[in-house]
């Protein structure tokens, strides 16, 4: 019977998506450079590559914080610090919240049913102020931050120490639910976890990285795990 539940927090739960397009906005303006939608989408798509090469341990999440930001103002042709508008924008990012259409009602849902556990890579700072501003932190029975536990999604050692610190924890009662394949879905996969992908855009699979459930909305979750 499943018991525990680990929930990915930016677009799955809150729309980190919209967060980062405000934050990157107001940032970039600060720092006297451009912010018209072209700049915001390759900013994202920037960043987006950086954080799978993270995942693969090929850069540390400081080169990852910095280097997006080096990169885009490179392509610019701006000579801007990299350092500072990383940290205006991470205090940015940190200011408000927005939730996933149906996120809400799935945390009331789950929360009397299931040890609901937060599974992020986001930097702690920032993801404790969200969830405060959300108002949800009381949905957890604790939030597993990979720069407080010294390891990132998808690594072993990020899930293993989450599953340490769960008492009586089980993988066969165990389903983690996020909106990537390679941090959330490898990541399960490779803990001996199941593993249901939340894809809202209907992008494509990928066969190296397959889940055991796929959801297109979050209230399709409740009903999937009915049948678990």
């Amino acid at each position: 019977m499943l018991k525990t539940i680990f929930l990915d927090l930016d677009d799955t739960i809150l729309d980190f998506t919209r967060a980062e397009a405000e934050a990157l906005r107001k940032t970039l303006a600060e720092m006297d450079a451009p912010a018209d939608s072209g700049i915001l989408s390759r900013y994202h798509a920037i960043n987006a590559a950086q954080w799978e090469l993270l995942e693969e341990g090929i850069l540390t999440r400081q080169q990852v914080m910095v280097g997006r930001f080096d990169i885009l103002f490179k392509e610019l042709g701006l000579d801007r610090s990299a350092k500072r508008t990383c940290e205006r924008y991470e205090s940015h990012l940190a200011e408000g919240h927005w939730f996933i259409p149906g996120a809400e009602a799935l945390l009331e849902a789950l929360f009397p049913r299931y040890d609901l556990y937060l599974a992020s890579n986001g930097a702690p700072e920032v993801q404790h102020r969200r969830m405060e501003s959300a108002g949800i932190s009381r949905y957890f029975r604790k939030m597993f931050i990979s720069q407080e536990l010294g390891a990132d999604k998808p690594s072993p050692a990020f899930f293993e120490k989450c599953f340490s610190a769960i008492p009586g924890f089980s993988r066969e009662a165990a389903l983690i639910v996020g909106d990537s394949l390679t941090s959330d879905i490898r990541g399960g996969r490779n803990a001996g976890i199941r593993t249901c992908w939340f894809n809202p855009h209907k992008r494509p699979s990928r066969p190296d990285i397959v889940p055991d459930y796929e959801i297109t909305a979050l209230e399709q979750l409740p009903p999937l795990l009915e049948t678990l």
